[in-house]
């Protein structure tokens, strides 16, 4: 089989520990490229936040960030893809919180905002390199249009509400965890697999052509949707459970042994 089309997420999975993209595997992606294969990146990040390491790395084609609710081009920065979390279920969702005293952000024309500043607030925009800005008036900002809104709280909490919303928000919403800790609602066309599948058709590449790459729950639907879905050796067991491969942890160059093997010596 020839790939001619890899998606990589970010977090854990491109960089390791230390937030770095390796030499090795910056030259095997480099090498991709060279190839002829179309590397791309897909993120839960904002675009803000996802550029800036795409073109550290040398990419200049669309990137799939928050979850897959917006594909935008690196080169003109031109918006290919993009789906709004429905605005009923946007204020539904900001009830559900105030009542439950859950810290909500969310990100307008990717910016990112929440009620009231905090550790959550603080650690998260230190993770991702993200400014973020306050409006106590939140509902002003909830009112807006948005690509994902974020809750931050314990793993076992959000898992619990994350049943509340599934039956309070319906069918009309994707909601997944991008980390134990952050629990993210977007459209339900918002998912990393609908994105992935919008660029293997805007490249004119069958699905079966594609290698995802992942670490993460909120990776499996492009994991299931590629020709080749790939799970970290860091992956969550779940995800391991239905990748096609496994490859090295993102501290093990695991995403420059998957270039290697499938598509730079799959001849």
């Amino acid at each position: 089989m020839t790939y001619k089309l890899i998606a990589i997420d970010i977090d854990d999975t491109l960089i390791n520990d230390n937030k770095e993209v390796t030499p090795a595997t910056q030259t095997a992606l480099e090498q991709a490229v060279a190839h002829g294969t179309v590397v791309t990146l897909a993120t839960g990040r904002a675009y803000a936040s996802a550029q800036a390491l795409a073109r550290q790395t040398k990419l200049n084609v669309p990137i799939i960030t928050y979850q897959g609710a917006l594909v935008k081009n690196l080169l003109d920065e031109n918006v290919l893809y993009e789906r709004y979390v429905p605005q009923e279920a946007s204020r539904k969702l900001y009830d559900y919180c105030l009542e439950h005293n859950l810290h909500l952000q969310t990100y307008i024309d990717d910016k990112l905002y929440a009620r009231e500043e905090n550790d959550k607030l603080r650690d998260y925009a230190k993770l991702n390199g993200t400014q973020y800005y306050i409006e106590s008036d939140f509902i002003k900002v909830i009112e807006q249009q948005t690509p994902k809104l974020l809750i931050i709280d314990e793993p076992d909490y959000l898992d619990k509400v994350a049943v509340d919303l599934r039956e309070l928000l319906g069918p009309e919403v994707h909601i997944t965890k991008s980390k134990p800790y952050f629990l993210e609602i977007m459209h339900r066309e918002g998912t990393k697999g609908h994105a992935l599948t919008f660029l293997a058709d805007h490249f004119g590449v069958e699905l079966s052509e594609c290698i995802a790459i992942g670490d993460s729950w909120n990776d499996h639907e492009m994991l299931e949707a590629a020709g080749l879905g790939v799970a970290m050796g860091n992956a969550i067991p779940a995800l391991k459970e239905i990748a096609d491969y496994i490859t090295l942890s993102n501290n093990e160059d695991g995403v420059k042994q998957v270039i290697e093997k499938f598509v730079l010596n799959a001849e």
